[in-house]
């Protein structure tokens, strides 16, 4: 059974940090790019993140550069956003997905909220 499995969302003030993880399985996660996007109340769901299958090329929104940093560990089948001088603007379902060609796989979300 293909799943994938986010974890780590909560609240958080403004300017704290946070680290959400996406934990694969059923498939070959290590074969896929994975990305994160997120959704907040009333917007359409936004990339916010990805990195190749091999972890060595990133990219991201241009408003969380700086800020965010996506890294994944294939051994562990799992991929990691860290999210840092978090700001209100950033609070949001986070959504997990793996990609590879016409495949794709999204995971059930996490809530990240930023207020204080």
């Amino acid at each position: 059974q293909v799943q994938l499995v986010e974890s780590g969302g909560g609240l958080v003030q403004p300017g704290g940090s946070l680290r959400l993880s996406c934990a694969a399985s059923g498939f070959t996660f290590s074969n896929y790019i994975a990305s994160w996007y997120r959704q907040a109340p009333g917007k359409e769901r936004e990339y916010v993140a990805s990195i190749t299958s091999n972890g060595r090329t990133t990219n991201y929104l241009d408003s969380v550069k700086g800020r965010f940093s996506i890294v994944r560990d294939n051994g562990k089948n799992t991929v990691y956003l860290e999210m840092n001088s978090l700001k209100p603007e950033d609070t949001a379902v986070y959504y997990c997905k793996a990609t590879l060609l016409a495949t794709v796989y999204w995971g059930q979300g996490t809530q990240v909220t930023v207020s204080s």
